[in-house]
């Protein structure tokens, strides 16, 4: 049962590059270039999105998302490393097909305070059983944004159950100024 779970997680969380893709074929005429050149955007959004996760010091106190518009992408989220936010624009300026490359990426101050509420939001979120099940990925789906003591949680939970608890257990940690919660549900839109 876990195991069904799990893989549905994975296939909606793969599928989420894909909801975002705007509805342009309904209203465009169907000619030949503009058929050929859909499954390359989709191709592009599924690269971006790879590219960016397989970044080597990604990781669960870091967000990364990304805008594509015709060949152009934007990123944007933060990160704790100033290397991570160069690698990320590097790694999309690679892809076949990106003509340029907007980095809008915030890299988070330097801060030993937050250093620690990062350490101790991971503890209170991934210690949760009922949350812990999201801490087995390469990369979590629940993502902890800490600046200057103010928490932001970003990603994909699976209900709306999760979302509130990971929400309540973030509060819950001493010296946190404000929580603010931007999981998403999978499956519901924005």
């Amino acid at each position: 049962m876990r195991k069904e779970f799990r893989a549905l997680f994975v296939s909606a969380l793969l599928a989420t590059p894909l909801m975002a893709l705007p509805y342009s074929t309904a209203a465009a005429p169907q000619d030949a270039k503009n058929h050929r050149t859909e499954p390359n955007l989709v191709n592009l959004y599924k690269e971006v999105r790879h590219q960016l996760v397989m970044l080597p010091w990604y990781s669960v106190f870091d967000n990364l998302a990304y805008q594509v518009d015709g060949r152009k992408v934007t990123l944007f989220g933060q990160v704790t490393r100033p290397t991570l936010k160069s690698d990320a624009e590097s790694a999309v300026k690679s892809i076949d097909g990106v003509t340029s490359v907007v980095n809008n990426i915030e890299v988070l101050p330097p801060s030993p305070m937050d250093d620690q509420l990062r350490r101790a939001l991971y503890r209170a979120i991934y210690g949760e059983a009922a949350l812990s099940r999201y801490s087995i990925q390469a990369v979590p789906s629940i993502h902890i944004i800490v600046k200057n003591g103010n928490v932001t949680l970003e990603g994909v939970v699976d209900n709306e159950t999760d979302k509130n608890l990971a929400n309540l257990r973030a509060n819950q940690v001493p010296n946190v100024f404000s929580v603010k919660n931007n999981l998403v549900v999978a499956g519901e839109a924005k």
